[in-house]
């Protein structure tokens, strides 16, 4: 319950965020619950205190239509985490958590994969229109873990990370899967493709197919994703591919 509009809090919050890059080395900020005071107050923040990388989670409700499942259309929701790096300066270091992504993959993983291709042909999420303002995950402290408020699928979370991991934006990898999951093996040998085909945060996705139980997609031309339990789809493959990851309901060429 800090007052972000008193001027010695910001001067004192400046101070702190400086002594943390300066003395303890720490040189990106994660701004926890950023609904609760206003981006030109974070904008204060990551300008005084210059750091490399900014997150802020922006969590707010999907819009949910009357089968209890989220709209198609999402684009206010993802506007909304575009306005705030607009606000905080979108040519710094400011990003955000893709939530909208995040609450589109949990419920495509479970037989809508046609969810994963937008209205527009791109990725429904941040990542569709501004991806290398977007930090995707899978789960994080308060979705999966000890309070599970809006967990992924749990036989589903390596197609999570096969969606992540291969496609623009920036992702990030939830402790508890890496660590204590027993995931470490297939989640760093994602994290290796990736690193070998330089896939980044504004790569090319082109998606092509995006059905009930398939959902395909080529990456900068060097990598193939495929999600979903369909096996039928090496006439969907360009020549020159070879499978290089694959696992449950989920394989990259």
């Amino acid at each position: 319950d800090i007052d972000h509009l008193n001027p010695r809090v910001q001067k004192e919050l400046v101070e702190w965020l400086n002594w943390l890059g300066t003395d303890v080395g720490f040189d990106g900020w994660r701004f926890d619950f950023a609904k609760g005071y206003s981006a030109d107050v974070a904008k204060i923040y990551v300008d005084r205190s210059e750091p490399s990388f900014a997150v802020a989670e922006i969590w707010t409700s999907l819009a949910y239509g009357g089968d209890s499942k989220p709209n198609l259309n999402q684009d206010p929701h993802r506007q909304e985490l575009v306005n705030w790096v607009n606000k905080v300066g979108g040519s710094g270091p400011a990003t955000t958590f893709d939530f909208t992504t995040k609450g589109i993959l949990n419920v495509a993983v479970e037989g809508e994969l046609w969810r994963l291709r937008g209205t527009d042909g791109k990725a429904p999420g941040m990542i569709g229109w501004w991806p290398a303002k977007a930090v995707t995950f899978v789960d994080n402290h308060d979705t999966g873990s000890t309070q599970h408020m809006w967990p992924f699928p749990s036989d589903r979370v390596m197609q999570g990370y096969a969606y992540i991991l291969t496609h623009p934006g920036t992702p990030c990898i939830f402790y508890d899967h890496f660590f204590d999951w027993g995931l470490k093996e297939e989640i760093d040998r994602l994290v290796s493709i990736r690193t070998r085909q330089g896939i980044h945060s504004e790569s090319k996705l082109q998606i092509m197919e995006a059905d009930a139980d398939l959902y395909l997609a080529e990456i900068d031309g060097k990598v193939i994703v495929k999600l979903g339990p369909r096996y039928d789809v090496g006439h969907l493959i360009p020549e020159g591919f070879k499978v290089v990851a694959h696992g449950n309901d989920y394989a990259v060429w």
